[in-house]
């Protein structure tokens, strides 16, 4: 069964205050998170495989949607849901060449929409778009409309993301948008308790915690 992008908190990796990722993310997802984005940039390919594996064992525990940033082949390594593109992280078809036809595949589009109009054409899964807020994590990246995913999906039928900048001050806007997941890096691995933070970021994009299922978000059917 082709797994399909969860609505609500979509939480994205980074290193936690207190230095352990993997209790980090779990207690991001006992907070709400209905996906989880292994995002790490290093060059420790053994520590990576084994972050990711203990990552993709933790989602499917809770029932949540493993994603993988940019690294197709660790991905399929681990069973991960899915993988997420970027600008230079190759074509959608070589990626789903290798994760699968199963497995979902996110685009980044930033602030494009023949972006993403192109990336949908070529059997991306979901859309993502930011910065919707000015953002820590990328201080320079250029701001997206806030109405820019709706038209995305109202265009392409497919799921659409936000991200940058989002925070339980404005991830009801967010949701207001039409977006369909939020995804958050600062606001939630940055927190002093991130469980405390998923459940307060869930709460404020109105999807219940613990309600994870495997409908996901599929505006296509």
């Amino acid at each position: 069964m082709k797994a399909k992008l969860r609505r609500g908190l979509y939480a994205v990796t980074a290193p936690p205050r207190d230095g352990d990722l993997i209790a980090a993310a779990a207690a991001a997802l006992r907070g709400g998170a209905s996906t989880l984005q292994y995002r790490d940039k290093g060059g420790d390919r053994t520590r990576r495989r084994e972050e990711a594996a203990a990552l993709a064992a933790l989602c499917r525990r809770h029932n949540a949607l493993f994603i993988v940033n940019d690294d197709t082949e660790l991905a399929r390594e681990v069973g991960a849901g899915g993988v997420h593109l970027g600008r230079d992280d190759g074509a959608v078809a070589a990626a789903r060449r290798v994760v699968g036809e199963e497995a979902v595949i996110g685009v980044s589009c930033y602030a494009d929409l023949a972006r993403a109009e192109r990336a949908a054409a070529e059997g991306a899964d979901y859309l993502a778009f930011g910065s919707l807020f000015p953002s820590a994590t990328k201080p320079d990246a250029v701001r997206a409309p806030l109405d820019l995913p709706a038209e995305a999906r109202r265009r392409t039928g497919l799921p659409v993301v936000g991200i940058g900048g989002i925070d339980a001050d404005n991830i009801g806007r967010v949701a207001a948008a039409g977006i369909d997941a939020a995804a958050v890096i600062s606001a939630l691995f940055g927190a002093d308790d991130v469980e405390a933070a998923a459940r307060q970021l869930t709460a404020a994009f109105g999807s219940p915690i613990c309600s994870h299922d495997n409908q996901g978000v599929d505006h296509a059917s």
